[in-house]
């Protein structure tokens, strides 16, 4: 096959990509060309992806004229930024569009808002931001990208109390179906403006969002630890402590199995955890009145203190680096000691579990309060929304991964209270994101907006 002509499942004849060289300023890679694998590899190093081509956008302008091209082709396009989601996206017949190289990030200090380009990474926002002290509804890894993680919902550390980052976002430039550049906000294409916010990447592309920030200069934050051991008890006395915290404090109750890796402190390195992740929106003596209740449990390492609001962006300690990663998620109504004594018989101490982490985020306040002015995912269902995950570094670990977090799902089932985008990376039965209503506005606008069904997301809205 020649560098310029790709075969396509959907189409009788190949297709000359040429004209599209010749029409974008990015940069077009295609199997055989030496950075073939480098341009279609994802964040999650485990997804094989197999586009038909690979474009790395520098500009909206581009973006159109991929879309244009794609249309009248019969090709599909799958926009991705870092590809942390792609476990659940199918790429076949579909040019992969990446917007890794739009990254132009505007801090505005006096209205409080931010205007982040398709490629940006949240770290390039909380640090400018930081400095005008002011905060984004940003994640718990500083390497996500800002667009893809507020397409899907967007909880982080300020989420109890400000809801999800989506619901905060104030216009969105976008590409749609047709070859149009529009910006969408409460006035302007007020119908893709809603479908957007939550409904994930199924009616256009997403070239920039403006959002807005909040004043917050310090927080009272870190972890406290126990011996792995410990987790039925440290899990139930924190599911009884965050019955009565305020909104202002966010935490996660967490099952850490740390890999013997050099670059790893000593005193972790290899070692098996219990963890709660706090961050409180307020100072230490506030702060450390509400987390005494926990401390009275004798941590081991105990690293909640005073600090940066930006320092928030790394509290949870993600890998930054691409990795081979297998995990799900669930939203879950409650965490009973039953629950609790169920999952720790699966993924606790002695039981040989491949995770790497089990966690369990407090959700509630202002996450689950569904304003009028919210977009199509106005709020989270249930009380906490478990997340697992495992290192996938051979065939037979992903199905030792599988298993675990198939059997982990399997004992929370009683208390299933849906599923959340940003969370949900299996294909695990009948996914419901939104409350029926919601779904069929977000239908109606899918049909209007790209009505050949030009764009493949993660988590598709069906026509």
């Amino acid at each position: 096959m020649s560098a310029s002509r790709i075969a396509l499942s959907q189409v009788a004849e190949p297709v000359d990509v040429s004209p599209l060289r010749a029409r974008v300023a990015g940069e077009v890679v295609l199997p055989g060309d030496e950075s073939w694998d480098a341009a279609r590899q994802a964040w999650n190093t485990a997804v094989d992806q197999q586009p038909e081509a690979v474009v790395y956008a520098e500009s909206a302008d581009d973006v159109v004229e991929v879309v244009r091209f794609a249309r009248a082709h019969g090709l599909r396009i799958a926009p991705q930024g870092t590809g942390h989601g792609a476990s659940a996206l199918s790429t076949e017949g579909t040019i992969l569009l990446k917007t890794s190289r739009m990254r132009g990030v505007e801090i505005d200090p006096v209205a409080r808002r931010a205007r982040a380009e398709a490629g940006a990474l949240w770290i390039e926002v909380v640090e400018p931001a930081a400095e005008h002290g002011l905060v984004a509804l940003h994640g718990s890894s500083p390497d996500v990208g800002v667009v893809g993680y507020t397409l899907g919902g967007g909880m982080g550390w300020l989420a109890r109390h400000y809801g999800l980052a989506t619901n905060s976002v104030l216009a969105v430039e976008i590409v749609t179906a047709d070859g149009r550049f529009v910006r969408a906000d409460r006035e302007n294409e007020p119908d893709l403006f809603w479908a957007v916010r939550g409904g994930g990447g199924s009616f256009g592309i997403v070239t920039a969002i403006e959002f807005a920030l909040y004043p917050l200069m310090e927080v009272y934050a870190g972890w406290l630890m126990w011996p792995l051991e410990r987790a039925q008890e440290v899990l139930t006395a924190w599911r009884e402590w965050v019955r009565n915290v305020p909104d202002t404090i966010t935490s996660v109750g967490r099952m850490l199995q740390i890999p013997p890796l050099p670059q790893i402190p000593e005193p972790l390195r290899g070692r098996s955890f219990v963890v709660v992740e706090v961050a409180f929106m307020g100072g230490e003596e506030d702060g450390a009145e509400l987390v005494r209740p926990l401390r009275e449990l004798g941590p081991a390492m105990d690293t909640v203190a005073t600090m940066p609001a930006k320092a928030l962006s790394r509290l949870h300690q993600d890998p930054e680096d691409p990795s081979p990663g297998v995990g799900d998620g669930m939203l879950l109504s409650d965490l009973t000691p039953e629950a609790i004594e169920s999952i720790v018989a699966v993924a606790g101490a002695d039981t040989q579990s491949p995770l790497v982490s089990l966690e369990f985020r407090h959700t509630g306040g202002a996450l689950a309060k569904a304003s009028p002015g919210n977009g199509a995912l106005a709020s989270l269902a249930g009380e906490f929304a478990m997340f697992g995950v495992g290192i996938a570094m051979a065939p037979e670990v992903v199905a030792a991964i599988e298993e675990r977090i198939d059997a982990i799902f399997e004992r929370l089932a009683p208390w299933e209270a849906g599923r959340y985008l940003n969370f949900t990376e299996g294909k695990r039965g009948k996914v419901s994101f939104y409350p029926e209503q919601s779904y069929h506005r977000l239908r109606r606008i899918r049909a209007k907006y790209d009505p050949q069904d030009l764009f493949r997301a993660n988590h598709p809205i069906a026509h």
